[in-house]
């Protein structure tokens, strides 16, 4: 089994060597330990009153919140009754008045490997609100459940950064949140005490399934490792009147809309596909009852994507061409969601979430894109970790 950054500092005195002082602890219902413990339990255990705040991202500290821009409020720990200050409300970044009295931060979340997964960007800010307060960074490592072998999509446009991209890498980035924290230092130039407890028995070539951990989601719709898979694709109907799956058992791993009739588009759509190289999944007409979000109470028609084989498959590119397909083969119209997306009110959604409006234009019928987008081999500027096709 694989042990991740909480599990070897639990049982390391060398990594315990590494916490000084007062601490605070940034978690979520996913920073478990082996034995399914919570790691701000597991840490009170270990440090006793040492543990003085917490900080909870996106979603709330125990990952109730359903969904984007909606805020969560500063509480109290009912157990340890410490402060557990909001990541995702008055702030995305923490204030130096919650930073006070602090001499380790610990940084332990569960991300899914996906770059609009707000996770990385909240310990991105963190890191940048240490800045030149005497504050250590430890980063409790995890898996990425998709693997670290394979990236996937465009890198963005500065002018499109926003809370769910500050910096240039791809939609799937393969990176961990140790290997990511190293990167951020590197790519700011930032001064920082940073320390990673790595992962033991973890290579990138593992998706979840193999790293003999049990799965608890870390936000409230991915409740299965298979749909990490199937995000860095099926985020981007957010940015859609598509239903996202929202309000079923199986959100982001299904998509629909009233208006679609599975079985009448099904093998043209799948031609369509495989013409364009995209294998891996199998796409299985369904149709849903949203009980919250787009069309609560009204019967979808669509698609649930099962990935067959995680190596062939990708997941971004599929969307891509698949919202191509719909865009010209149904009458959903409007076709883009016209709602804010992570407080940025002006410009598409779906744009946001790109971090250009070059898709969007292919989709709707542009000129091609894929040599505008790929980052070439060659490109010396860019991180080797981040090149991809």
């Amino acid at each position: 089994m694989v042990n991740s950054g909480l599990d070897n500092l639990l049982t390391s005195v060398d990594a315990q060597a590494l916490i000084v002082g007062r601490i605070a602890y940034l978690g979520h219902s996913a920073s478990v330990s082996w034995r399914m413990e919570n790691g701000l339990d597991e840490l009170v255990g270990v440090f006793g009153d040492r543990v003085i705040k917490a900080f909870g991202p996106q979603h709330g500290f125990g990952s109730v919140v359903q969904d984007n821009m909606i805020e969560t409020s500063h509480t109290i720990h009912p157990a340890w009754k410490i402060p557990v200050y909001s990541l995702y409300g008055e702030t995305r970044k923490p204030t130096d008045e919650m930073l006070d009295g602090i001499d380790t931060l610990i940084i332990d979340l569960q991300d899914v490997g996906t770059r609009v997964y707000t996770y990385i960007w909240t310990m991105y800010l963190t890191m940048e609100a240490c800045l030149g307060k005497g504050i250590r960074i430890v980063v409790l490592d995890r898996p990425n459940p998709i693997g670290g072998d394979i990236t996937e999509g465009n890198l963005p446009d500065p002018e499109w950064y926003s809370f769910v991209c500050m910096a240039p890498i791809p939609m799937r980035h393969g990176k961990t949140m140790g290997k990511m924290a190293e990167w951020f230092k590197e790519l700011n130039h930032w001064d920082l005490d940073l320390h990673i407890v790595d992962m033991t028995g973890w290579n990138p070539s593992m998706l979840w399934r193999d790293t003999g951990r049990l799965w608890v989601n870390p936000s409230p719709n991915l409740p299965t490792a298979e749909g990490c898979l199937v995000y860095p694709g099926s985020v981007m109907l957010e940015g859609t009147v598509l239903s996202e799956g929202r309000g079923t058992t199986r959100s982001l791993e299904q998509f629909g809309h009233p208006a679609i009739d599975p079985y009448s588009i099904r093998k043209e759509l799948l031609n369509y596909l495989h013409k364009n190289h995209l294998e891996g999944m199998v796409l299985r007409p369904v149709h849903f009852q949203p009980t919250y979000h787009k069309f609560t109470g009204a019967v979808c028609g669509g698609f649930q994507i099962h990935v067959t084989d995680p190596i062939v498959f990708q997941s971004w590119k599929t969307m891509v061409y698949i919202l191509r397909y719909l865009y010209h083969h149904t009458d959903i119209r409007p076709f883009w969601s016209l709602n804010p997306y992570e407080y940025k009110f002006e410009g598409l959604a779906f744009d946001w979430i790109n971090g250009t409006d070059k898709i969007r234009g292919w989709i709707e019928g542009g000129e091609d894109i894929w040599t505008q987008i790929c980052v070439p081999q060659e490109d010396a500027n860019m991180d080797p970790y981040f090149i991809f096709t």
